[in-house]
């Protein structure tokens, strides 16, 4: 049993352990791995350039940054794309002492600022002359400020305080190396080491806590239970292209690649511009985490791929696909036995779209953020690539529940870690409640916050989520929403947007994302947007429809192959389908405050760049509602409706 000190205590904890697993620190973690065959490979369009050095050496290294005054219990802001210079970094900040914060290269000079002074950042680490100007623009006011490192680009400017990466690494050279082993040595598995900052619609960002053993547990947890491979029979192979700066892709790129030994490559900083699927065809990596839009992403480009196909190529793919998903849905029921013609399915079908996916040799198949609608589970599933869900928030490290081979369900996010524990309190006549976590795994509090921390933790330990879900009879969690999306009416009622939001998606495919507005007004409206094509250099959506979009207005006898074409009600037959597929989608609710009233389609789908989607894809609800106003505000214009 874990026993939390009172929230908010400091930077220091204070946990009483009582199991068979012994809480460490970092530095063990690295030593049980450094005798590893453990490679960082940067891809840069070329050839691999291959780290050879060990990460405890370069991390050793790095620690001895405190030579530019990095003090015990303050922070190393790092900000930039992926890459080995962004992990050495965060592990010589906590070898140092120090605190490792991750933060978003797309975070404004203000918001830097707030977390700089929050967590009194000695050191910041930046890739680019772009992000070097953020923090020379607000350098006077940061007080614990003492040194600047770029890792990337040629330094463009002179400052007395500013490094590049090989000038910082001979600075560090005079540190000797048994000033370092008490640093090293006087840390404690309790304390904090790591940073991560939350972004919320309103407020300042919130600081997550977490210790060393929060993120060594969490990561010895995770590797035991899924199926990664170690040397010397194999070597993990995964790749890098999410933003660090959150804990669940530290987890799974960088603490996960340390712990099996595994070959972690870096993605091009404009991954999620296009250049993924080239990247993953030249790793060929062994396990891989998408998002949703990365997911759809390939969706497309397989449908596109098959619909360039020979009308019986076509078909044999069809018939490939419908024997991948009946023999997929009989193993999830432990039905293991496969077909006889099974393997000439994986040789016509499911092997060529594997490797246009640059996923041949991959073996675990992960969704991390917003869960995936059912039609695409099931696309994939008809590929034989089963895609497992995680659920998991930065308060508990980045993961709690997880799906695999052996714990696999439609919809669900499997199953808890081991040692860990799960409880859904004030559950509604489906079973559906607030969901409640505990275990290891269960940051430390908020950063100088006592009272938001004794919010979300109980006297007990156990975390209040925030999500609302469901257990099933053989303990698969399924999240059915959160607490703060609840929508409530003018009448009172309170409405769950969510499972309303994905019965639309399924009655219109077309649709890629559905948001639900209301808060206050007299009935629901709903914000859709098409599917479209995403620019490869922006990352923006263009105005064409995707492949797939395009072959459902051809099913429907619709020429549209524009998002011009159809917004503003251009295409009849278009509209008329929106419109069966809402009156499809609210015959299904049981009550009439939960019916959709009015709808409108967006002129552009949602994304990154646009600022509608965070940095795992999930939907910026406060943000659409602020973008998306005027049309928010035209579905209530008509005051007979009051």
């Amino acid at each position: 049993m874990i026993q939390k000190a009172k929230a908010g205590k400091g930077r220091e904890g204070h946990l009483k352990y009582s199991g068979q697993e012994q809480p460490h620190s970092q530095k063990v973690t690295l030593q049980q791995r450094h005798k590893g065959n453990k490679d960082i490979k940067e891809v840069r369009g070329k050839p691999c350039d291959v780290w050879e050095k060990s990460l405890l050496g370069r991390g050793s290294s790095l620690c001895k940054g405190r030579k530019l005054g990095l003090e015990r219990f303050h922070g190393v802001g790092i900000m930039g794309s992926n890459s080995e210079e962004w992990v050495i970094a965060s592990l010589g900040a906590i070898l140092a002492g120090g605190l490792s914060v991750g933060i978003l290269s797309t975070n404004s000079p203000k918001v830097c600022q707030v977390i700089a002074e929050s967590s009194e950042i000695d050191v910041f680490v930046v890739d680019s002359d772009r992000q070097l100007q953020k923090i020379i623009q607000i350098q006077g006011s940061l007080k614990h400020l003492k040194g600047i490192i770029q890792y990337k680009e040629e330094i463009r400017m002179k400052e007395p305080n500013l490094y590049s990466w090989e000038a910082f690494l001979d600075l560090a050279k005079d540190v000797s190396d048994e000033k370092l082993d008490q640093v090293i040595d006087s840390q404690k598995p309790n304390q904090c080491c790591t940073l991560v900052y939350s972004l919320s619609g309103a407020g300042p960002p919130k600081a997550v806590m977490l210790s060393h053993d929060n993120i060594t547990w969490t990561t010895a947890a995770t590797v035991q239970s899924l199926s990664y491979s170690c040397p010397p029979e194999k070597q993990e192979v995964l790749l890098s292209y999410l933003p660090l700066s959150s804990i669940g892709v530290q987890l799974f790129d960088m603490w996960t690649a340390i712990c099996v030994a595994g070959a972690l490559y870096f993605a091009p900083p404009d991954a999620l511009r296009g250049s993924l699927l080239d990247t993953l065809r030249e790793v060929q990596p062994t396990s891989f985490h998408g998002v949703p839009w990365v997911w759809d992403h390939m969706r497309d480009c397989v449908k596109t791929a098959q619909l360039a196909a020979t009308p019986f190529r076509r078909r044999v793919h069809q018939w490939a696909m419908r024997m991948g998903l009946r023999t997929n849905r009989k193993r999830m029921l432990g039905q293991l036995a496969v077909p006889l013609c099974f393997g000439l399915a994986r040789w016509l079908t499911f092997n060529p779209a594997r490797t246009l996916l640059g996923l041949n040799r991959c073996l675990q198949f992960f969704n991390t953020g917003q869960g995936l609608p059912r039609d695409t589970l099931e696309y994939f599933l008809g590929l034989d690539v089963p895609i497992f869900e995680l659920y998991g928030l930065t308060e508990c490290t980045g993961v709690h529940t997880f799906s695999g081979h052996q714990n696999f369900r439609l919809l669900s996010c499997g199953k808890e870690l081991p040692g860990t524990y799960t409880k859904v309190q004030q559950e509604d006549a489906a079973g559906v409640g607030a969901i409640h976590i505990w275990g290891r795994h269960i940051f430390m509090g908020y950063l100088n916050d006592k009272e938001r921390t004794r919010e979300m933790i109980s006297q007990y330990s156990w975390l209040h989520t925030g999500d609302l879900g469901l257990l099933d009879a053989n303990n698969f969690l399924y999240i059915m929403g959160s607490v703060k999306d609840i929508i409530t009416l003018k009448s009172g009622e309170k409405i769950n947007p969510t499972p309303i939001e994905e019965r639309v998606k399924r009655h219109v495919p077309l649709a890629r994302y559905v948001t639900l507005v209301g808060q206050d007004a007299p009935y629901l409206c709903a914000l859709l947007t098409l599917k479209c094509q995403v620019h490869p250099e922006t990352g923006e959506p263009r105005n064409a429809l995707t492949s797939e979009a395009v072959t459902l207005c051809r099913q429907l006898k619709s020429q549209s192959t524009r998002l011009t074409d159809i917004i503003g009600d251009k295409d009849p037959l278009v509209a008329e389908f929106i419109r069966q597929g809402i009156k499809a989608a609210n015959a299904e609710v049981f009550s009439d405050c939960a019916k959709i009233v009015k709808w409108t389609v967006l002129e552009t789908d949602f994304s990154v760049a646009g600022g509608e989607l965070g940095a795992t894809t999930k939907v910026k609800r406060a943000v659409v509602a602020k973008m998306y106003q005027a049309e928010i505000g035209r579905f209530y214009e008509d005051r007979e409706d009051y």
